[in-house]
């Protein structure tokens, strides 16, 4: 039986942030451990109402009361134990998931502040590597079934273990030179420290899959192969094409990057750090793109962008600046725009927002200044009104409101427009849709034997979306192999978040 004062008791606590002058000089995370008494106490601020709307909010379905009412009782056992009955990672969801759980918690309802949940769920995870060194559940009887797995990220990932525990052969398939995917090469350390992907991947080899980094499927190895050598193949290379902005005058200007090259390559320099070869902040070709001593504007609202902010910071950038297309948003739901339970539009004050900076909003780029020898060194800015229109966006520059921002680094964070166009596409047999995503039936299929999860099929979307689609994935595959009895099914291809109608 719960608490159902707990809520009443208690306010909503967050374990203290380390002081700003302290993390951005190392590439450690912002939060430190919240310790058992405060988590005891924000777990006992959970009602366990009779319909637990956050269940709603989390695709993965997690058993979120269940783990809240064992961690408020100190059964921190039965708590792994329950979370990792729908979640594969929850060390990686509980640091990196926007917790669209807590937007559907009961108590916003009732103008009270949502459960800690996503801090509960990280504090449990950390208990279970702690208590039991994250232990593997290698299957007892093969099927003498393979299946090969493109992609390392959070989809490929689960859909993996997932079908290692059902006694499939599973090989990951990764063209860069580590798994992980987005969590190895795209999100900085001081939201994840890579030791965490580290620990899962031992356990998942325990479990017997197997790795093979390097390797660009339809290049290094053709679609033709990987069909003979396995039995099921599932399709998870995420959705990394970023949406650019060919047509503003000085986009080729030297300086002018894609968001992600910058923070790729920002873990690639920690990453080489930690096994003691420095090595500096470079995109492939050699070319410099560190923050270091220079003035920054970070074009875009959302996380890539607050990503690309704390990394500017740790590396020592002069100044920063964060342009938004859209107004500020409020600091509160607006009950008629966002309805709860969904995912209300306000205002995210990120850690790296309180590191420094400068927020603009409802401003647009209207040309990249170049300073005569090819290189940027401003962004002209115009302030702007945005509205839809027969479902277009409409964007209005308001006259006489330009002016210059200083910029030697320019990094887009606009967006994603789906999967890569690639080889192995074509020769799966497999097209993107207007959204740059590949449709599947709804067994999961792209085309037979080939199965799609994660943002290559939906989209770039959150990590809670990627673990449940790579669980149901695994689930249609480890059905469409007459395996025994079925898998968790956590979402279907056509399942979406949480909207008013």
């Amino acid at each position: 039986m719960p608490d159902p004062n707990g809520f009443l008791r208690y306010d909503r606590r967050l374990p203290a942030r380390r002081p700003v002058p302290v993390r951005i000089s190392d590439w450690r995370e912002v939060y430190p451990p919240a310790g058992e008494e405060l988590i005891r106490e924000q777990a006992t601020r959970c009602m366990d109402c009779g319909i637990p709307f956050c269940h709603d909010g989390c695709p993965l379905g997690n058993r979120i009361p269940d783990w809240n009412d064992l961690v408020r009782t100190g059964n921190w056992d039965a708590a792994v134990d329950s979370l990792h009955a729908t979640n594969n990672f929850p060390e990686f969801t509980g640091r990196l998931c926007p917790a669209p759980c807590e937007a559907a918690c009961v108590l916003g309802l009732g103008g009270q502040q949502p459960v800690t949940i996503k801090q509960v769920e990280v504090e449990i995870a950390d208990a279970a590597v702690a208590r039991d060194g994250l232990r593997p559940r290698p299957a007892s009887v093969s099927t003498g079934r393979s299946v090969a797995v493109v992609g390392s990220g959070p989809a490929g990932l689960a859909a993996a273990q997932q079908l290692a525990r059902a006694g499939h052969t599973v090989t990951v398939y990764e063209r860069d030179d580590a798994i992980g995917g987005l969590l190895r090469y795209g999100i900085p350390d001081f939201k994840l420290e890579k030791q965490h992907i580290d620990k899962r991947l031992a356990q998942l080899t325990a479990e017997g899959v197997r790795f093979r980094t390097g390797v660009e499927v339809g290049v290094d190895v053709t679609a033709e192969q990987l069909r003979a050598e396995h039995d099921a193949v599932l399709l998870a290379c995420g959705a990394l094409q970023g949406r650019d902005t060919p047509e503003t005058p000085g986009r080729p200007l030297r300086g002018v990057h894609q968001a992600m090259a910058h923070l790729v390559a920002a873990n690639r320099v920690v990453a080489a750090a930690g096994d003691g070869k420095p090595a500096p902040a470079t995109l492939p070709d050699g070319t410099p793109i560190d923050a270091a001593g220079k003035h920054v504007v970070i074009i875009g609202g959302g996380d890539t962008a607050a990503d690309c902010l704390g990394v500017a910071h740790r590396q020592g950038a002069a100044g920063v600046h964060q342009l938004d297309l859209y107004p500020q948003p409020p600091g509160e739901r607006d009950a008629e725009r966002d309805p709860w339970p969904t995912w209300p539009w306000v205002l995210r004050n990120y850690p790296a927002h309180e590191e420094g900076g400068e927020r603009v909003f409802a401003v647009a780029v209207q040309e990249f200044v170049d300073d005569g020898t090819g290189q940027v060194r401003a962004v002209r800015i115009a302030e702007v009104t945005v509205e839809k229109v027969d479902g277009r966006r409409i964007v209005t520059a308001l006259p006489g409101s330009e002016r210059e921002i200083p910029a030697d680094l320019v990094l887009l964070a606009i967006g994603f427009e789906g999967t890569e166009e690639q080889p192995l596409l074509a020769q799966f047999g497999v097209t993107r849709n207007r959204r740059g995503a590949i449709d599947s039936r709804p067994d999961w299929q792209a085309a037979d034997g080939v199965f799609v999860a994660g943002d290559m099929h939906r989209g770039a979307s959150l990590i809670v979306w990627a673990i449940a689609e790579g669980r149901a994935a695994a689930a249609a595959i480890h059905t469409y192999l007459g395996g025994v009895g079925d898998l968790p099914a956590p979402v279907d291809p056509a399942r979406q978040p949480l909207a008013a109608r």
